[in-house]
């Protein structure tokens, strides 16, 4: 364990992406132990991976039962697991937008419900979820220049869901805060990832830093607010964006 004092069980969603990859390797390093959830294969070694749709909230609940039973009460949750949806929104179809609503906002909410009840019950553990640049700024895209922007950019379904996730980690910030529970959100920018391979170039430009995120700097932001470093930090969106947006 390094001196950062992090949780001793935490419980990764979307863990076999880029960032959900990123945390689980920066965690095993300082001893936790991880269980990593996901539709998807988690090839990474010295994780106990389970397969869980986190929309499925009978499954879920299955799935922490199945964790705190072999692995022990988890006191840290990193809620990654989430869709990407494109386009402008006059052309958005509103069957993409409850899909990504239910992954990204909905998906969120259940593990944050069933895991933070736990939490509460033993008055002990730090909730971090994924929101986005997108939930803050309304868009990168920038149709009043080029509508051509709206089409390679996340859209009006990704963008309002994370702003739900930025909402959410309020409410529950303030209503677990008795039980000492800590709730926050890091708001990344544009990552590296297979979902950012047909980022306009463009909008790129518009990065201050002049570059895109790395999985693994996003990862530090979220090691940092589940640890006991950030022991007096709860209800706090954290930008990772290279001062795209500022607030």
């Amino acid at each position: 364990m390094s001196d950062m004092n992090h949780p001793r069980v935490v419980m990764v969603t979307g863990a076999s992406g880029d960032i959900g990859t990123a945390v689980c390797q920066r965690l095993l390093a300082n001893g936790v132990a991880i269980a990593a959830v996901d539709l998807q294969s988690v090839p990474l070694a010295g994780v106990q991976a389970f397969s869980c749709d986190v929309t499925d909230r009978a499954a879920l609940q299955a799935t922490i039962e199945a964790v705190e039973t072999g692995m022990g009460p988890i006191n840290g949750l990193v809620n990654v697991a989430g869709i990407l949806a494109c386009g402008a929104a006059l052309d958005a179809d509103p069957s993409v937008i409850e899909r990504v609503w239910r992954v990204n906002f909905l998906g969120t909410f259940n593990a944050c419900q069933l895991v933070g009840r736990g939490m509460v019950a033993r008055q002990q553990g730090a909730i971090v979820n994924i929101g986005s640049v997108v939930g803050k700024n309304a868009g990168n895209a920038r149709p009043w220049l080029n509508p051509d922007e709206s089409v390679a950019a996340a859209g009006v379904a990704y963008g309002t869901a994370k702003a739900a996730v930025h909402a959410l980690t309020g409410f529950l910030a303030r209503e677990f805060a008795a039980a000492g529970v800590r709730v926050n959100t890091v708001a990344p920018g544009p990552v590296v990832s297979p979902m950012t391979r047909q980022f306009p170039e463009m909008l790129r430009k518009l990065i201050p830093l002049g570059r895109m995120a790395q999985p693994d700097e996003v990862a530090a932001a979220i090691e940092f607010l589940l640890s006991e470093q950030a022991s007096f930090i709860t209800g706090e969106t954290l930008d990772v964006n290279g001062a795209l947006w500022c607030d």
